[in-house]
């Protein structure tokens, strides 16, 4: 499994190849999707181009990206969005179109709460544990852990040099992860070479402009399709030398 991260936190100061509205994420998304990604994840942006997870936002994205693709499109729900836990759950409450999924960082206020709300309206939850903070341990307690759809081990380290060993510790950290699939992706310098761990151990990763802008060759990555195809050649090389 390759996820593309379309866009992520990043804004037009990045470039014009980030994705912003639903028609520019949708055609990201299916030239993604046709280059071999398997699943979409997105930040659906308000006007200003700030994270929202607002109804009246996520309904026109997730329209114009089901009328492109024919995968599993998701959602953050990222505290940066809607810093009130309780606001939080009562946007995922309102929804009116539901992704197939959201991702819920585990170390955030209130994460327990919105995935389970998420669990009740039938979207599943992509447990987002970050290295460098208490996630790992928070989500070995919860009940809610058997129920998630995929674990997200999530390298904050971008140090290339580092990131590989950061990933290995957050791994061990996770441990059995409650039996549910886990998902390993890294950022900035270290999205490279942590997508190629992924493939050496066999896990599913994700690739895209949300985690990197650039190829491994340290060229501008022009699209999503681009990173989601370099990416492809990586994993098969990964693959080779496990």
């Amino acid at each position: 499994m390759v996820q593309v991260c379309l866009n992520g936190s990043r804004g037009a100061c990045d470039g014009t190849a980030v994705p912003l509205t639903p028609a520019a994420l949708a055609e990201s998304a299916a030239g993604a999707v046709a280059a071999g990604a398997t699943d979409v994840h997105v930040h659906p942006k308000s006007p200003c181009w700030r994270d929202s997870l607002s109804a009246r936002v996520l309904a026109p994205v997730l329209t114009a990206l089901r009328d492109r693709v024919r995968v599993p499109v998701g959602v953050t729900t990222g505290a940066w969005a809607e810093p009130d836990p309780a606001a939080r759950v009562a946007r995922v409450r309102g929804w009116t179109i539901l992704p197939d999924h959201a991702s819920v960082n585990w170390h955030e206020p209130g994460a327990e709460e919105v995935a389970a709300a998420l669990l009740e309206r039938g979207v599943g939850v992509e447990a987002g544990i970050w290295s460098g903070t208490d996630g790992a341990a928070r989500f070995a307690a919860s009940p809610l852990g058997p129920k998630v759809l995929r674990v997200l081990a999530e390298v904050t380290d971008p140090d290339p040099d580092g990131a590989v060993t950061t990933a290995r510790a957050l791994l061990a950290e996770l441990g059995p992860a409650h039996g549910r699939p886990v998902l390993l992706h890294g950022e900035d310098g270290g999205a490279w070479p942590v997508l190629r761990l992924a493939g050496r151990l066999g896990l599913a990763t994700r690739i895209g402009l949300e985690d990197t802008l650039f190829l491994p060759d340290g060229e501008r990555a022009a699209s999503n399709a681009d990173l989601v195809g370099e990416s492809l050649k990586w994993l098969a090389g990964g693959a080779r030398t496990r």
